[in-house]
């Protein structure tokens, strides 16, 4: 026999072999009552915590098993009472309005405490006022918004644009004919033109920025490079019979990108200095021009293509000269798209910068006039992870940092103070748990939200230094464990370096049986631009206990290559993105089958979107003796197909054979397990050719796979009937046991 053949025929025997009372209707019919079961069933948890302007009060809502609560809190009195009843407050909205009014429609994401009596609230295009001491309702003005939208990659003309008017409002500046003029705003006449080397090639950005003196005005000299745009068919439209094409732009990685040189002109002067091209050449982008409040220079950030070098430039306004402030370089590349943080300090003599330079991301103080670096501020084996606020006066920073703490999750974010040299370093939050900050203008107060995945939130108010001022709330989780959810659990295992430890969770169906046999579903997302493995309390995180309930061990884990660890476990993603982990991965299951024997390795299965589907299709072509079947939505499974910004960042400039190294295209041949691919129509984030393009190279190979094309769907992962299919295809090629048939319902 085929030696081919015949391991194929053992893998459906033993497939068959694990299918007992598993992926049967009843199954199916707890995973579809699932959501609903354990929906809205754990209570008092603050949401929507908000401060008052003067950070002297705050407010939150939760739920409760009788409805929603309000809570308004005095930090000073230690005090809680009920912002307001929501009954009360909807039936007088009701009278004003003169028809039925759901609680729901009723959004707090835009309600401010104005003062200790009144809160301010939209509705129905209006804003409201509720007076909550004596319980009256005020209509105010319409609420007129900028409903725009759009493309999130829509390149904006920027040759054209409203004229820009000077500090003193006495003059407008405006690009005409691709140069700049500048004339008296009373006397259009008097029109002068400062530039005249423009052209529709090479013209002067209508991004124009005075000086604070109103003396100059800075901008951009602009080399246009054409825009590849994305043709998407949308075949089923709503609004007609006919299919209908629609455009986007769409830089891909290798494209040419428009050049801008910064330029500052002086109107009394009559001179133009323009910025040294070999400090900013073969750029991938210049942003943030702004002006000294001095108007001794401008400031722009320089982002070199390929991703190593990352410089504040400054461009002086009285000689012309160019120097870089600051000139980040690594030989892999920088995240500038998740890590970049910058605070000028008194007017750029001092800047805070965040640098990954020593393995780690952590803060450093430098010479706004010099460039050398005056201190590092934040040091060790753990990562600052966002910066909250930078106060001048008091020269104090709050941040959140993670893995500071030896003994916790290393992802589990706290919060800390440390003074601009380093010193005064405060440990703001301590407990063993994810923890979410809120803090007051001026930072005497925040709320602290913390949990774990399997530790209910609990949420305390603190002062400055942490100290705990005030229990707010404990959450109540007894409704949800007695509708059967059981949470998840944390696993650690070794990577494949043999001393990093990996972190992940593993989520049993609710009726878990520890003598039968499960095969294990991975939910893949390997993206290095952060971690994806949840940290907080969450019931049904996207879906995967609703999966578990078919008969599986549903597992999510964050392997080398992502972010929010050291430099170095980022660093494997580096020109390799079809690596996702991989290693660790597999490791990090094994180890977990060691310990859980129920978990059965031999039957593997893999889903994800986006970058996940791009790693789970690899995941069946460079690791086939592991993983089995796979399930793919809306893969970006070749980089030279996907956005310029985010393949770029990983996968380096110029586009070089590991580009074709990591495509799933490429190594479409691989196939040996099962694959589903599913893809939007309409997808604009990954280019729906990708999903075609692997299918095209599925066939040519002779490969057996499934496509789900679904009309009139942007980026997703399929939607309510990807959903279907994808359990669907699970149950049949893990289990062995055949899925509902849907056209024929039981009734």
């Amino acid at each position: 026999m085929n030696n081919k053949y015949f391991l194929l025929l053992v893998f459906l025997i033993g497939t068959a072999g694990i299918s007992v009372a598993q992926g049967t209707a009843d199954d199916y019919k707890r995973a579809q009552e699932l959501r609903g079961k354990i929906s809205n069933k754990l209570y008092d948890v603050p949401t929507q915590i908000k401060w008052n302007d003067a950070g002297t009060l705050f407010w939150y809502e939760k739920n409760t098993s009788t409805g929603k609560d309000f809570v308004l809190v005095d930090p000073i009195a230690k005090t809680k009472t009920q912002l307001f009843d929501l009954k009360v407050l909807t039936a007088a909205l009701q009278t004003e309005v003169g028809k039925t009014v759901d609680e729901r429609a009723l959004s707090t994401e835009r309600m401010a405490l104005v003062d200790k009596n009144q809160l301010e609230f939209e509705y129905d295009g209006y804003s409201w006022t509720w007076n909550r001491t004596e319980s009256t309702l005020q209509k105010k003005e319409e609420v007129k918004r900028d409903r725009r939208g759009g493309y999130w990659g829509q390149r904006y003309d920027d040759s054209k644009a409203e004229p820009i008017a000077s500090p003193d409002k006495s003059q407008i500046a405006y690009i005409k004919n691709s140069n700049i003029y500048v004339a008296k705003k009373a006397d259009p006449k008097s029109e002068r033109q400062l530039t005249f080397d423009g052209s529709t090639g090479e013209y002067y950005a209508a991004h124009l920025h005075w000086s604070p003196d109103g003396k100059k005005i800075a901008t951009s000299r602009v080399r246009k490079a054409e825009i590849r745009v994305l043709t998407l068919l949308e075949s089923s439209p709503s609004d007609q019979l006919q299919p209908k094409l629609q455009t986007r732009d769409y830089p891909k990685p290798g494209d040419a990108l428009s050049q801008y040189c910064p330029v500052i002109f002086n109107l009394e002067k009559d001179t133009l200095f323009q910025t040294d091209k070999t400090l900013i050449d073969n750029q991938f982008s210049v942003s943030r021009i702004q002006w000294r409040e001095d108007s001794r220079a401008i400031t722009f950030e320089f982002n070199k293509r390929g991703h190593q070098q990352y410089a504040v430039v400054e461009l002086d306004a009285k000689v012309g000269k160019t120097r870089y402030v600051i000139n980040e370089t690594n030989k892999t590349f920088i995240d500038y798209s998740g890590k970049r943080y910058r605070q000028d300090v008194q007017d750029g003599k001092e800047i805070i910068w965040t640098s990954e330079r020593d393995g780690w991301n952590h803060l450093y103080l430098y010479d706004g006039q010099t460039g050398q670096v005056k201190k590092q501020i934040t040091k060790g084996e753990w990562v600052v992870r966002r910066v909250v606020s930078v106060d001048e006066k008091t020269r104090e920073i709050v941040l959140e940092g993670s893995g500071r703490v030896k003994g916790q999750d290393p992802y589990f974010i706290q919060y800390y103070s440390v003074d601009f040299d380093g010193r005064n370093f405060k440990e703001l939050t301590a407990e063993n748990a994810n923890h979410t900050a809120y803090f007051n203008v001026g930072n005497n107060y925040f709320v602290d939200v913390f949990s774990r995945i399997d530790q209910a939130p609990k949420a305390i108010l603190r002062d400055k230094d942490g100290k705990a001022i005030m229990e707010l709330e404990t959450a109540d989780e007894k409704a949800l464990l007695a509708a059967g959810w059981k949470a998840p659990e944390v696993f650690t295992s070794k990577a494949r370096d043999g001393k990093t430890d990996i972190w992940g969770i593993i989520i049993r169906p609710t009726n878990f049986d520890p003598q039968k046999k499960y095969p294990v579903i991975e939910y893949i997302y390997a993206g290095p631009h952060s971690s994806f493995v949840p940290k907080t309390y969450i019931p049904n995180p996207s879906g995967m206990q609703e999966l578990a309930e078919l008969g599986f061990i549903v597992v999510q884990i964050d392997g080398m290559g992502t972010s929010n660890r050291s430099k170095a476990f980022q660093d494997v993603c580096w020109k390799n993105l079809k690596d996702a982990g991989f290693p660790d991965r597999i490791l990090w299951m094994k180890d977990a089958a060691r310990k859980y024997p129920y978990m059965d390795i031999e039957h593997v299965g893999i889903y994800g979107t986006s970058a996940g589907g791009q790693s789970s299709t690899a995941a069946v072509l460079f690791h086939p003796e592991f993983y089995k079947v796979a399930v793919s939505s809306c893969g970006c499974h070749d980089n030279r197909m996907d956005k310029i910004w985010w393949n770029e960042q990983w996968m380096g400039w110029p586009i070089g054979p590991e580009y074709a190294a990591s495509s799933n295209i490429e190594h479409a041949s691989n196939l040996e397990g099962k694959l589903m691919l599913i893809v939007g129509e309409l997808d604009d984030n990954v280019d729906p050719s990708s999903t075609y393009q692997l299918t095209d190279a599925l066939i040519k190979a002779n490969k057996d796979h499934e496509l789900i094309l679904v009309p009139g769907m942007g980026h997703s992962s399929g939607g309510d009937y990807g959903e279907k299919k994808r359990r669907d295809f699970f149950v049949k090629h893990l289990l062995g046991a055949n899925p509902p048939a849907w056209n024929n319902p039981v009734k």
